[in-house]
């Protein structure tokens, strides 16, 4: 997979704004240099008008998204974002999101979940922006699979819960799993501590860790117990599990190695930031190149393969060389 981040406030906008020009250069570059996704994240801006029950702002952004460039699958909008977009435009969240996968939307990304225990998701959301309860989350990650908008599912870790609070949540994913087998992976996310109020420091008695972020080992060991919980086949397995490179040091580090041959199946996504805007969407100034994944896979005696959002094969046109380790 070959992915370009996009941030939604910096790319929607009314045909001939200025972010209008913006986004249709930025989804032209990507095109241009081999992108298979676009990922789109982010809460929309407030409406200019102000009034809710009429903005289709994040419905009018699928549609230019996908009319501007159809042979990417389009991989956008948290389960927050869908509870505002619906909000906004007077749908509930199944109305809105029949409406997008109808505009073009391909997949809808599984983040926000962060650790279903409504217990500790105060503590850890972002500073200022909208949560959701567990069921919540849940209930809008379900809703997505049932009108065929499959997502990834995510943990994460390393904060304020226990080893059995992880349990809990992976047991929780299977449960949705088993209903929509919409999971098309899952993602196992280090606590990065910019992105969350500060925690206490040292961390209350009790834990797997003394600080906030977690070691080595446990990385290692929730990947490994997380792929002989979810991933050994039957109803509830999620079929890949996916190595967040981008938090653990970057895609050829030591520890990502450790973790692809400890439990984890897939490396995830080649990034592109582009020269247009770099910063354009989250995540900017990591990359991991073909070249990187290559020798990745051949340290690990693995064959390396492109995939689609979807885990499909790319088709040949839109496949990207792979040079030889």
């Amino acid at each position: 997979m070959v992915n370009r981040n996009l941030t939604t406030a910096v790319v929607a906008g009314p045909p001939g704004s200025r972010e209008a020009e913006l986004r249709d250069a930025l989804v032209d570059e990507a095109v241009a240099l081999g992108a298979t996704e676009l990922c789109v994240q982010g809460p929309l801006p407030p409406s200019s008008s102000g009034t809710r029950g009429r903005d289709d702002g994040y419905l009018d952004l699928v549609r230019a998204l996908h009319e501007r460039a159809p042979q990417l699958h389009l991989h956008a909008f948290r389960p927050t974002e869908v509870a505002d977009a619906a909000a906004r435009s007077g749908r509930t969240p199944r109305e809105w999101l029949t409406a997008a996968r109808e505009a073009g939307l391909g997949s809808v990304p599984g983040t926000g979940a962060r650790v279903l225990n409504d217990a500790l998701r105060p503590a850890l959301a972002p500073p200022g922006q909208p949560d959701l309860t567990s069921q919540e989350w849940v209930d809008l990650v379900s809703t997505a699979h049932e009108v065929g908008l499959p997502s990834t599912a995510t943990l994460v870790y390393g904060h304020l819960e226990t080893p059995a609070q992880q349990v809990a949540h992976l047991r929780r994913l299977q449960e949705v799993q088993r209903r929509t087998a919409g999971f098309t992976e899952l993602i196992l996310m280090p606590w990065v501590p910019a992105l969350t109020a500060p925690l206490p420091d040292p961390l209350p008695a009790g834990l797997p860790r003394s600080a906030p972020g977690p070691a080595a080992r446990e990385t290692r060991a929730l990947h490994a117990v997380a792929r002989l919980l979810m991933a050994a086949g039957g109803a509830g397995s999620v079929p890949h599990v996916q190595v967040a490179w981008t938090k653990l040091g970057g895609g050829t580090t030591p520890l990502v190695e450790q973790v692809l041959r400890g439990g984890a199946d897939d490396l995830g996504g080649l990034l592109l930031d582009g020269a247009l805007r770099p910063d354009a969407g989250a995540e900017a100034g990591l990359q991991l190149v073909a070249a990187d994944v290559v020798a990745v896979a051949s340290r690990l005696g693995r064959t390396p393969r492109q995939r689609t959002t979807t885990y499909a094969d790319v088709p040949p046109e839109r496949r990207l060389p792979l040079p030889l380790p």
